[in-house]
């Protein structure tokens, strides 16, 4: 079987979360608290334990169908702008988020991060990421600030 740097990377992230899940679950439970705090590290794991073998089983199934590989194969195109402005906007939005707090940060972090990994091709796509940003931050902040009483940052310059 051979596979391709999909599968590679698929089955390090798949060893990484079934690894780390006897800690997830090992974590100690609170008498107070109905959901512990390996709870969620746990749902993570187990999200990315089953991501990461489905990635290897399409490298799989698309080595398969693939066939034998060619003499000579171009050499695939690297993407460094890209992974650089993802950084920069990850970068950014950790610097607003104690200025403008979780809610304006996060729904102009999503915004622009669509932006940065896809360029808008009409005001119609425009228009979908900005909706799709409002309704992150919202189901977002109403997860964990109303449902899991975490409190997010306020912004120091909105005071919201």
């Amino acid at each position: 079987m051979r596979l391709g740097r999909d599968g590679i990377a698929g089955l390090v992230c798949l060893a990484v979360s079934l690894a780390l899940l006897p800690y997830a679950f090992g974590l100690p439970r609170l008498p107070i608290v109905p959901i512990g705090p390996g709870f969620y590290p746990a749902i993570v794991l187990g999200f990315m334990a089953v991501t990461s073998a489905i990635l290897v089983l399409q490298d799989v199934v698309a080595q398969r169908r693939a066939g034998p590989p060619p003499e000579a194969s171009a050499e695939p195109k690297r993407a460094y702008g890209l992974v650089l402005a993802s950084f920069l906007a990850i970068a950014v939005y950790i610097a607003l988020l104690p200025l403008l707090g979780f809610r304006l940060a996060t729904v102009l972090f999503v915004f622009l991060f669509q932006m940065v990994l896809e360029r808008p091709a009409s005001p119609l796509v425009v228009l979908r990421q900005a909706a799709v940003a409002c309704a992150a931050a919202a189901v977002t902040y109403l997860v964990f600030n109303d449902y899991l009483s975490v409190l997010l940052p306020r912004g120091s310059w909105t005071g919201w």
